[in-house]
């Protein structure tokens, strides 16, 4: 028999995080205690979003990862995203108050064209041309080719985020492109292996943006 929980839709989210937190340390084997404070943050979030507590052991980050990241959003800098489903997912009332966008610019009719031009991908022409645009973290979900564009663009200094959030999916270069970003120098968020996707990248900077 189905027992379903009684709760007020106000009151999920905090329910789930108290769920989370309780099951932690039974589903993954270490206590909540390990982790620095704002880096289970960001974990617990992206464990909410994706039920999967194996990120607890995917997850990477930088030294300066959080504290950089902060520091553009409160700088009102913008969050650049390889794919439109990250963007709309990104909290842009929270971005508000702090003066920055999400900019996505994979579908705009001349990233198109210049991509078909070059022989490159959407999102790697789309990351390339928004290299002007104020951006303090960059948030790759979708593309490893997207990824491995900008790393490519910051070794070349074309482009010098705050963050790089890369946490690109699937069997093709994925696991290896995050490998790469994990042995950087700037800071970076990433989670090792296939898993990732943009609910990951959405879910990290969503976890940025509630602690600034």
């Amino acid at each position: 028999m189905v027992t379903l929980q009684q709760i007020k839709p106000l009151d999920i989210e905090a329910e789930s995080f108290r769920i989370i937190e309780h099951e932690f340390e039974t589903q993954t084997g270490r206590p909540v205690s390990d982790y620095p404070m704002d880096e289970f943050a960001v974990m617990r979030r992206v464990i909410h979003a994706t039920g999967d507590f194996g990120f607890a052991a995917n997850l990477r980050f930088h030294d300066q990862a959080i504290a950089a990241g902060l520091a553009a959003i409160r700088a009102g800098k913008n969050v650049l995203t390889d794919v439109n489903m990250a963007a709309a997912g990104i909290s842009r009332s929270f971005l508000d108050k702090f003066g920055g966008q999400v900019i996505c610019r994979v579908g705009e009719p001349e990233v198109a064209t210049e991509a078909g031009r070059l022989g490159l991908t959407r999102s790697e022409t789309a990351l390339s041309l928004a290299a002007a645009d104020n951006v303090g973290i960059i948030a790759i979900g979708n593309a490893p080719t997207a990824l491995l564009a900008v790393m490519e663009l910051i070794a070349a200094g074309k482009i010098q985020p705050d963050l790089v959030v890369g946490v690109p999916v699937g069997f093709v270069n994925a696991a290896e492109s995050k490998e790469l970003l994990s042995h950087k120098k700037y800071p970076y968020i990433t989670a090792l292996g296939r898993k990732g996707g943009s609910p990951v990248a959405v879910a990290i900077v969503n976890a940025l943006l509630r602690l600034a």
